[in-house]
């Protein structure tokens, strides 16, 4: 179980990295890597909200037995 919540958090982690890493693009004028890198940031936390949704609802139904 707790695995599940690790890979959310991983998850949350990579899309953080990603938008920080489209800031630095953005503010150095490189837009085409920006955009890119802000496509992988919603990627990423689509995914790690999914999972962590996941997490959750499997925390739930082991509470709940």
């Amino acid at each position: 179980m707790h695995e599940a919540h690790w890979k959310a958090a991983e998850h949350h982690e990579l899309a953080a990295q990603a938008h920080r890493t489209a800031a630095e693009h953005n503010e150095k004028g490189d837009r085409t890597a920006a955009d890119w890198h802000s496509e992988r940031a919603l990627e990423y936390s689509d995914h790690a909200y999914k999972l962590a949704r996941e997490a959750h609802n499997k925390s739930g139904e082991i509470e709940s037995l």
